[in-house]
């Protein structure tokens, strides 16, 4: 991704933040983030957005699916456009500072050249949805309902549910928002992103 494109997605995702997120503490939590890698990260190491900036740039495609999956299930004048900017905008959060450069060795046209690549290099071993949480509600508290979609928002592919926690189930079964925002990142992984060649 061009740095100007990098920097137009940056501008994009503060204005929503600040248009829609009206709670004490955004302000702390924006100024964390522009100390960390956030807006120039990629959203993971091989698949989607895996390039520079694609981290912010996925976070504003599911803020986008999951407002439009909210006004579609519930009408606009009944969405919750905070907890959607929230759990949209902050859900993968946990991916700041997570991604290194490395280099490997690969052959090219019968020459051996060093190509960058991607690496997780996690400097907090938290988890993924449930740091989220927990390094939101350093700055911002989250509602319940918040806390249990953006923990959640793996859904069958959180390494949690993969080693036989159902627990997942149950906060969809009670939090609706949980299954929006599932589907919002789903649908911007697949729908909206690429993942390279």
């Amino acid at each position: 991704m061009e740095q100007k494109e990098i920097n137009e997605n940056k501008e994009e995702f503060l204005n929503i933040a600040r248009e829609n997120i009206k709670r004490e503490g955004l302000e702390n939590l924006i100024n964390w983030l522009v100390t960390t890698d956030f807006f120039e990260a990629p959203a993971s190491s091989k698949f989607h957005l895996a390039e520079a900036g694609g981290l912010c740039k996925h976070s504003i495609n599911v803020y986008k699916r999951m407002l439009n999956l909210a006004t579609a299930e519930y009408g606009e004048e009944n969405v919750n456009r905070e907890t959607i900017a929230i759990c949209g905008l902050f859900h993968d959060i946990c991916k700041c500072c997570f991604y290194k450069t490395e280099y490997r060795n690969v052959k090219e046209n019968g020459e051996w050249v060093q190509k960058p690549y991607y690496a997780v290099d996690d400097m907090l071993p938290y988890g993924h949805g449930e740091k989220s949480v927990y390094i939101i509600n350093g700055y911002m508290r989250l509602t319940r309902e918040e806390a249990l979609a953006i923990n959640w928002h793996m859904g069958g592919f959180d390494k949690r549910v993969i080693g036989g926690d159902f627990e997942f189930s149950k906060a969809y079964y009670k939090y609706p928002i949980c299954v929006l925002m599932h589907m919002a990142d789903v649908m911007a992984t697949y729908l909206d992103e690429t993942a390279p060649n």
